[in-house]
């Protein structure tokens, strides 16, 4: 059985290192063996009376349910406003046949409208204060360090050294954060079987009556959100981006016209001195017309330069008899005049996974079986090669809709199977395409600077292709099947970004060490806490250094720090950039006025919503804090959605007419699904239904 440790990293997007070096797990004490005998025997005489009931439950809701199936198409990102004008243009006719049929609004987001916050509404039918998830990231409020919000990871807590090598006694403990029951457990409880693909937060998968393959937070071999591998002759080797994040350098030199170099893996948790695992590698030149090659592992694969290679399966040795497998693909960018070759992050091998990814688990197996290796990372498109300049526009697409023909394709194979029930699959397209691209829709975008827009159309022929796959799955599906096409949120132009730290620092809330004005040092690491009332970091706000909740607090808790909160809010609303006048934060609020329920104490205490071309500066986010409050955001990351809600709504596209005097929020559509099914809404759920 493959198992694997766990290792603490200070990456923003890398904030759970998994080492899964894989080993024998040998799990079975006394106590572990008792309890699943118990548990199969309780399981054995339960069975007639959990059939009866489930029985009746199922056949209650087939009883009163309005449609045999519903099918939701996720649209990561889809802005209204370049749908509205492309379906007056004519440009999206299976959308304006869809809206036609049905009906067509915009839809209410999440606070902050994040992609892990928004969907995870949508997957409970409630608000963050319910499902716990408010950023990507959260912070230890003892160490101050960032850390996942939405799972949480441990080695195994037990192990015996032999020699040079670690064999593990327990398990490994992954924990998913994300709070509430999604919709398609209740549909379950009732009979219903689902399919949930790709959706975000759907890591740990959950358990319940149907299929289901995880996304966002699903991390490489390494453990990471994405640790690519650029290979070079020129150039320094390490981190491609200060603080860790996107990938690293590798130099190479040739012997000969052959490039030898190796792939590096993970370090052997199963070894005491962790040694890294990695596999050698040789590029050589194409012989004739024939192109470059790449030999590993008995493997021999061509590499066109500026074509990317098919997933390659990867074999790390452990120990003896243990493997741990992984894909990845390799770009060659030049050969003849300076070897320069990408490499993806390793990802886990979905035949062979080292942990979960599906539910149940052979799923993503049969998935690998039935079309080959995709992609499995939770954040598969590599939006730190674009921005660090290593890949070309050109290249982010080819591996985008590679992403998405993989995606399609396990989508209408679940359509196939699931004739009753619910389908949904999120594709992230159109989100990561959108932030990548936006800066080609503004002339005076500060991204685009002194550079052609040699990429104009690039957004219009995504919500043509966004189109096509909702024609493709209407000519695929029949009147007994209600379909949803929907976005999480809308999007916009992110040109400056708000240094929240550096207005803290000036407004005399938070303190540097040694009276420095500025720290580059990520992740809070400059802050003289005995001295600082409030600090930022992720993307979603501030916190208040809280004695009694924070480790080097002094905020008492109770009347001072709500005084300081409403103070620190109310100087935020509204504040405006001095370079243009335009206000930058349209409106900053106590987090008890954004959000109710059990998991409110996990929140920002002040929640932030930015204007149009705003938003939270990259320095901010990973706990900086720069010489000036604003600056231009001149990355190729040029288009963003985490302003406030009311600014980016989705867009909600129904085959059935819904209730037109309801404005609908991202809450409403589970509420809404289950009622299509004949199920009732749970208690908890913050929404209602659209019908």
């Amino acid at each position: 059985m493959l198992t694997f440790l766990l290792k603490q990293c200070d990456d923003l997007t890398s904030l759970a290192y998994i080492g899964p070096g894989a080993g024998i797990a040998l799990v079975g004490s006394f106590l572990a063996v008792l309890s699943a005998i118990l548990s199969a025997l309780l399981v054995i005489i339960s069975w007639p009376i959990r059939r009866i009931w489930y029985g009746l439950r199922g056949n209650r809701a087939r009883g009163r349910a309005k449609t045999r199936r519903v099918v939701i198409i996720g649209l990561d990102g889809l802005e209204p406003k370049l749908t509205e004008r492309f379906l007056e243009q004519g440009l999206l006719p299976n959308l304006a046949l869809l809206r036609e049929q049905g009906c067509y609004q915009r839809l209410g987001t999440s606070w902050p409208p994040l992609s892990p916050v928004a969907w995870s509404s949508f997957a409970t039918g409630s608000n963050p204060g319910k499902h716990n998830i408010f950023d990507f990231i959260s912070r230890d409020p003892i160490s101050y360090q960032p850390t996942m919000s939405s799972v949480r990871i441990r080695g195994p807590r037990h192990s015996w050294k032999l020699g040079k090598f670690v064999i593990p006694l327990s398990k490994p403990e992954i924990t998913g954060l994300r709070k509430s029951k999604p919709f398609w457990t209740v549909l379950g409880e009732s009979r219903i079987s689902s399919a949930v693909l790709r959706v975000p937060i759907t890591f740990p998968p959950d358990r319940f009556s149907g299929i289901q393959l995880a996304a966002m937070c699903v991390p490489d071999l390494l453990g990471s959100q994405g640790t690519f591998s650029y290979y070079s002759e020129q150039g320094e080797e390490g981190a491609t981006h200060e603080s860790d994040a996107g990938g690293r350098r590798i130099v190479v030199q040739r012997r000969g016209r052959e490039v030898h170099s190796c792939l590096k893996g993970p370090a052997n948790s199963l070894r005491s001195d962790e040694a890294e695992l990695q596999i050698p590698f040789v590029v050589a030149p194409g012989k004739g017309q024939r192109p470059a090659t790449i030999r590993l592992q008995q493997q021999t694969i061509e590499l066109p330069v500026g074509e990317y290679s098919p997933w390659v399966r990867l074999a790390f040795s452990a120990a003896p008899g243990v493997k741990v497998y992984g894909i990845c693909r390799f770009y060659l960018k030049q050969f003849d005049d300076s070897f320069e070759m990408y490499c993806s992050s390793i990802q886990i091998d979905p035949d062979k996974p080292v942990m979960p990814i599906s539910h149940p688990t052979v799923y993503s197996s049969y998935l690998a079986r039935q079309q080959g290796p995709f992609a499995t990372l939770g954040l598969a498109e590599d939006t730190w090669s674009l921005s660090e300049g290593l890949m070309d526009e050109d290249a982010f697409l080819r591996q985008a809709y590679d992403i998405h023909d993989e995606r399609q394709t396990m989508f209408f194979d679940a359509l196939k199977k699931i004739r009753r029930g619910m389908v949904v699959c999120v594709f992230d397209g159109p989100d990561r395409i959108q932030h990548m691209f936006w800066r080609f829709l503004e002339e005076r975008h500060p991204a685009l600077r002194d550079r052609a827009n040699t990429h104009a159309d690039v957004i219009r022929d995504m919500y043509r292709k966004m189109d096509d796959l909702v024609g493709r799955t209407m000519r695929q599906i029949g009147p007994d099947t209600t379909l949803i096409v929907m976005s999480d949120h809308g999007f916009t132009s992110f040109r400056r970004g708000v240094d929240l730290n550096a207005w803290l620092r000036d407004h005399g809330y938070l303190q540097l060490k040694n009276g420095a004005k500025s720290s580059q040092r990520i992740y809070l690491n400059e802050v003289d806490w005995s001295r600082t009332r409030a600090y930022a970091i992720g993307l979603a706000g501030i916190f208040i250094n809280e004695a009694g909740r924070e480790s080097q607090g002094i905020v008492p808790a109770g009347a001072v720090k709500r005084q300081l909160v409403e103070e620190i809010a109310e100087r935020l609303s509204g504040f405006t950039d001095p370079e243009s006048g335009d206000a930058a934060i349209r409106e900053a609020l106590p987090r008890e006025r954004v959000y109710s329920g059990p998991y409110l104490e996990s929140a920002p205490d002040v929640i932030v919503g930015y204007t149009h071309g705003y938003r939270v500066s990259w320095d901010a986010a990973v706990g900086k804090t720069g010489a000036e409050i604003f600056s231009d955001n001149k990355k190729a990351w040029s288009g963003d959605h985490c302003i406030h809600p009311d600014l980016v709504p989705g867009v909600l596209f129904s085959s059935c007419a819904l209730d037109p005097e309801r404005s609908a929020r991202i809450v409403d559509i589970a509420p809404t699904v289950l009622e299509l099914l004949g199920v009732d809404r749970p208690p908890y759920m913050d929404g209602s239904s659209l019908l």
